[in-house]
């Protein structure tokens, strides 16, 4: 992604030749020393709500339907779902022209989270890293709020997975599935969120799921803004509460 003129490599780009690792995303992008595109944080207020790409394609189904083309959604849209519900060969990354379609209406976007499971090799890790940010950093070219996701595994990590996000701004992480839910997971969780906040001192941290864990009321002690959204699993399961 480096400039290949300056490099002396390629001076013409041969016809016919077809972008299949969507490096027009990086156009304008810088990069740390780890090739990772900087994505800057453009939103200026934390979310109103926040809902998952399938929630929002629902959304956006529906109101297109109804013939409502300029239709805005106040909630900034997550990717804190299973990777094949989002990724692969009708996704966001392979087909990305209609994921804008339907982003452009929502109030912004949370970075997407392709998965970095602890047991995947690194350069797996690091490709999904590099995805997460240059997706957000081409949403911000094409004028759409962006919130950076943060994900990280264990402690090896640590080398890659904070890089391109702003420091000092707002960040967005996800707590459903394993951790810090599950015991096994939160030691790992927690000491991932202490060297976040070590790293990119963030003012403030969206959580998508639940915040009530020790690690977050530390985080207010220093003085960072925890804000959180319930996911849509817990949304659904108060839902049937109240109609009890």
């Amino acid at each position: 992604m480096k400039n290949v003129e300056n490099c002396g490599i390629i001076k013409e780009r041969r016809q016919g030749l077809k972008d299949v690792w969507n490096a027009f995303m990086c156009e304008n992008a810088s990069f740390t020393t780890s090739d990772i595109p900087c994505c800057k944080t453009t939103a200026s207020h934390p979310p109103s709500d926040v809902i998952t790409w399938e929630e929002a394609k629902a959304i956006y189904k529906k109101r297109i339907a109804k013939k409502e083309y300029d239709f805005k959604y106040a909630a900034f849209v997550c990717f804190y779902i299973d990777d094949y519900k989002f990724d692969g060969p009708r996704g966001i990354w392979h087909d990305s022209k209609h994921a804008l379609k339907v982003l452009c209406h929502f109030e912004g976007v949370i970075t997407p989270d392709f998965s970095t499971y602890q047991d995947f090799p690194d350069p797996i890790k690091i490709y999904n890293t590099y995805r997460m940010r240059a997706f957000g950093h081409w949403l911000t070219q094409n004028s759409i709020s962006v919130i950076n996701n943060v994900r990280w595994g264990t402690s090896e990590s640590y080398r890659y997975c904070f890089d391109g996000v702003d420091v000092e701004s707002m960040v967005a992480i996800g707590t459903v599935g394993g951790s810090p839910r599950k015991y096994v997971d939160r030691m790992r969780f927690e000491n991932g969120l202490a060297e976040l906040v070590r790293v990119l001192k963030p003012h403030t941290i969206v959580v998508y799921g639940s915040a009530n864990y020790p690690c977050f009321e530390k985080l207010k002690d220093q003085g960072i803004n925890n804000i959180a959204f319930s996911s849509e699993t817990a949304k659904a399961f108060e839902g049937r509460k109240g109609d009890e």
